[in-house]
């Protein structure tokens, strides 16, 4: 006996609301408009399953998307209107495809008949998107909807993640369609789980068991492939070094013994050394940023280098390997781990101590513990993350803060740091932190921001205050545009181009924004500051006044290799 399956007649707009469910979307981040406006107005009848976040500009949506998305693991959802409202996004898709974030975008659009006409607030989303999106798709037809729904969330979040958009025309809204709920499982044309090539995992075992100085890179793509455990069995059983990638930080304990510390520019001195010591460096889930690697021309060029990687197109892109597998790090580092022999570096592991040494005695101590003078940002971080029990999740801004908080938070638990890696959005650290906080409800959520970044998008205040989400802002304001400043300083002679800043009283508008505040410029307050913001119930503005020309250190200058680290300026 066949069973028919009865179909509903409803709107589009009503059949995308449905189709959002039937992906298990729960919160979304958006900003109506006329384009919209009928997909709003089913939404409406939704506000039970899906709780929509209210934010102050598109760009905040997408970020505040990325943020949840980042901490959760799940698809972050953004719905906002056309024209401005859709190229308002933009950053945050570029963001996100950069950095692999899982995001879909669904973006209102004139009806289809006016396409090509100009009208108010057209704008070719799918054109202008192509290039920094996994796919964008316009659903011109209401029995377009559930299909476009389901690919784009299969796309979003499987194989190397990444952001969707879906314009939707707003005829396909009003539109009456025969509504039934679809799942894609499958694209001909896209492999989100390949295999890696026969014979890799051995070529890249025989290598790691005969090496005498091997060093892992730890990017982010542990995190996104729930690999943390893997990735500990396999340094544990070859007894290797790590360093982490900005993203990938919080992939492994920072007290692990195993664990070196950050790579990169402002990284730490020891496993940046080590990269050009190393006799096999194998990175899991990075991409060889030009941040981390410094000079092509000088990077680990005694080096076996095997590279773990979800995306093909990641070999050789950068940095040229011997050995590429291919494949989901959960599974080829398992795979990789039983193919190893259990092994002992002691030698060179305690041949990093000297470096870290060095690091700890000419810029650690001085930052975190100065004897006298203004506050500086290390020391505020580190004591956040301390008051913490360092279990916080770390989300920043970008700037001399991104650093300043990348270098001295610590972490104790996976997906903890949220940041603006290859796109280096300023603004992007507010948002975030809401939606962070709608991620993982659970979790205190800490947002470091310079006063740069954080005027950038401070309308985003207004989410906070009606949301009453619980971000901890800690501000640290040293009046400038710091890390321009600080490049100005470094390599343009002291010529300090418009990065002095005249701020606001940032009191007064926390205040505005009925947002509990306190301003700190004495170290003797710090203490006794920070445990009034994380003892307060819901948000919190922490304003440190630092030291105005503080500086990030270690750092290795543009195009410079990655051992010849400058411990001052």
């Amino acid at each position: 006996m066949t069973m028919n399956i009865m179909k509903e007649t409803i709107t589009g707009a009503e059949a995308l609301m449905r189709s959002l469910e039937h992906q298990g979307v729960k919160t979304l981040f958006g900003y109506p408009g006329g384009s919209i406006m009928p997909t709003f107005d089913a939404l409406y009848h939704h506000r039970d399953t899906l709780n929509h976040i209210l934010v102050r500009h598109e760009q905040g949506a997408t970020h505040a998307a990325q943020g949840f998305a980042r901490v959760s693991g799940e698809v972050g959802v953004c719905l906002v209107t056309s024209g401005p409202g859709a190229t308002n996004t933009l950053t945050g898709i570029a963001d996100a495809m950069i950095d692999s974030t899982p995001i879909v975008v669904i973006a209102g659009q004139v009806p289809t008949a006016m396409l090509g006409t100009d009208a108010f607030q057209e704008v070719d989303l799918v054109s202008i998107t192509q290039p920094i999106t996994k796919w964008s798709y316009q659903i011109r037809s209401a029995k377009d909807i559930a299909w476009a729904v389901a690919r784009a969330f299969f796309l979003a979040k499987n194989g190397r993640p990444g952001p969707v958009v879906l314009d939707f025309t707003k005829n396909a809204q009003v539109e009456m369609v025969d509504y039934e709920p679809e799942t894609v499982d499958f694209i001909r044309s896209y492999d989100p789980n390949p295999e890696s090539q026969e014979g890799t995992l051995e070529a890249a075992a025989n290598l790691i068991n005969s090496a005498k100085r091997p060093l892992v890179l730890v990017g982010q793509g542990v995190e996104l492939g729930n690999a943390q455990v893997e990735l500990r069995a396999f340094l544990e059983k070859g007894d290797i070094p790590c360093g982490c990638t900005l993203l990938g930080l919080s992939a492994i304990p920072s007290d692990h013994p195993l664990n070196k510390g950050m790579l990169g520019m402002h990284g730490n001195l020891a496993p940046n050394v080590k990269t050009n010591e190393c006799d096999v460096l194998i990175a899991v889930g990075m991409r060889f940023d030009d941040r981390v690697t410094g000079n092509i021309a000088t990077y680990a060029k005694q080096a076996k280098v095997i590279h773990l990687d979800i995306d093909s197109s990641e070999f050789n892109k950068n940095v040229n390997v011997d050995v590429a597998v291919l494949g989901d790090c959960k599974q080829t580092l398992r795979q990789l781990t039983d193919l190893m022999v259990q092994n002992n570096h002691t030698a060179w592991i305690e041949s990093f101590s000297e470096h870290e040494k060095l690091e700890l005695e000419r810029v650690i101590l001085p930052e975190i513990h100065p004897l006298s003078g203004p506050l500086n940002m290390g020391e505020v971080v580190r004591a956040v993350s301390e008051a913490a029990n360092h279990e916080a999740i770390l989300v920043t801004d970008v700037g001399q803060n991104q650093m300043m908080a990348a270098r001295y938070f610590k972490y104790t638990k996976e997906r903890s740091v949220v940041t603006s890696g290859g796109l280096g959005t300023m603004g992007f650290g507010m948002p975030a932190a809401i939606g962070a906080t709608f991620g993982r409800p659970d979790r205190a959520v800490c947002v470091f921001m310079g006063d740069g970044g954080f005027q950038m998008n401070i309308q985003e205040l207004g989410t906070i205050m009606e949301q009453k989400a619980p971000v901890k802002m800690i501000l640290m304001n040293n009046n400038y545009l710091g890390n321009v400043r600080q490049w100005q300083a470094m390599f343009f002679g002291r010529r300090y181009a418009f990065t002095p800043m005249m701020n606001p009283d940032y009191m007064q508008i926390a205040s505005a924004y009925s947002i509990p505040a306190r301003r700190i410029m004495k170290r003797e307050e710090l203490q006794e500051a920070i445990h009034e913001m994380l003892a307060t119930d819901g948000p919190f503005l922490l304003e440190a006044c630092v030291i105005e020309e503080g500086n990030v250190m270690p750092m290795t200058p543009p195009g410079g290799t990655v051992d010849k680290m400058m411990l001052e300026c």
